[in-house]
């Protein structure tokens, strides 16, 4: 373990209400099981799913990544922060205040 790195347990959590606000549209629930695959996607892929221009997709991400439940990588690419993963590759995500189960999204 890195000695400077603060560890999964207390880190801070999503703000509570920019968290609700990001998962209110179905199509962010699309992208966040996309995303529990653990392979980083490109707005254009992501567009592609959901099936919106990436310029509207792009907004998705905005909000997402505001919220703090997805970052951006290597440039273009997002991906679900490891800490929210706790079984890497299954549709569950634990943000602290909530634990979703995507494998009934989309």
């Amino acid at each position: 373990m890195n000695p400077y790195e603060i560890p999964a347990s207390i880190q801070p959590l999503p703000n509570r209400a920019l968290l609700a606000a990001a998962l209110a549209a179905e199509s962010r629930w699309i992208i966040l099981k996309e995303l529990t695959k653990g392979e980083p996607r490109m707005t254009m892929e992501l567009a592609r799913l959901i099936g919106t221009s990436p310029d509207a997709t792009a907004k998705q991400m905005i909000m997402l990544r505001r919220a703090g439940l997805v970052e951006q990588v290597y440039g273009k690419l997002y991906t679900i922060p490891k800490k929210y993963l706790p079984q890497p590759g299954q549709p569950v995500v634990d943000f602290g205040h909530c634990l979703l189960r995507l494998d009934a999204a989309g």
